[in-house]
């Protein structure tokens, strides 16, 4: 009996590891991408005042914030403020996929790498979405 306890907490453990490392590489991540655009880093780890930070970083409205608390809406906001922010990064379409799909690993990437934050150098319109430019179709 004592052997399956030992199982039991070995599977557990590496369970609690495999799912705790993608989570300090998503917090570290969004820490660094806070810091290069010129916001403290701890800012990132305050519920919702993260997301009005984020808003900033992404050039979008900060009332939008608000909108977090409406079904549906919630969603267009959050995709469109990480859009905008790797806009603001300058990275594409096909980034903005991978922050929402990996972001455990573009977080990182974004924050750690050389991208440079833009702080809102670039012409933009909420057709981006649907940019076929943005998304790398000629």
């Amino acid at each position: 009996m004592d052997h399956m306890f030992d199982g039991i907490v070995l599977i557990y453990s590496v369970t609690a590891i495999l799912l705790l490392l993608p989570t300090i590489a998503l917090l570290a991540g969004v820490w660094k991408v806070f810091v290069k655009a010129g916001h403290p880093g701890w800012a990132s780890l305050v519920p919702f005042y993260n997301f009005y930070i984020l808003l900033k970083i992404a050039d979008q409205p900060t009332w939008y914030v608000f909108l977090l608390f409406l079904p549906m809406a919630n969603i267009v906001v959050i995709l469109a403020a990480l859009h905008g922010m790797a806009k603001n990064f300058g990275k594409d379409f096909t980034f903005t996929i991978g922050l929402i799909v990996f972001g455990f690993i573009f977080f990182p990437i974004l924050g750690f790498g050389n991208a440079q934050y833009k702080n809102g150098d670039y012409e933009h319109s909420y057709d981006d979405l649907l940019d076929d430019r943005s998304m790398g179709i000629s």
